[in-house]
């Protein structure tokens, strides 16, 4: 863990929806549950402004509700155009049920 980490709580596993939006500060986290793993991405659209939170989710991809690029949940690659750069993604960890995001 670096010098300046810290974990931030989500929520609880049981209680987290498939797709949610996670909010710290000014900052805005698009929070995706698929079966009992909680995968963080930035959650803008690395293509142009629109909240990957508020799209379509199959299997481990999400799609940009605005022009419909893909995204691996799990990596944050592109997987179709238009977006050609990455979406960051974050460390995440559940102790006791508690979903925790590494900052």
């Amino acid at each position: 863990m670096g010098l300046f980490s810290k974990w931030l709580k989500i929520g609880k596993l049981e209680d987290l929806p498939k797709r949610s939006c996670f909010q710290h500060k000014n900052k805005a986290y698009a929070v995706f549950k698929l079966n009992e793993e909680v995968f963080v991405l930035d959650d803008v659209c690395s293509h142009e402004y629109s909240r990957l939170s508020e799209g379509e989710v199959w299997d481990h991809e999400v799609y940009c509700p605005k022009h419909g690029s893909r995204f691996d949940i799990k990596t944050g690659e592109v997987i179709n155009f238009p977006a050609t750069r990455p979406v960051k993604t974050y460390e995440v960890k559940i102790d006791n049920g508690e979903v925790l995001l590494k900052l």
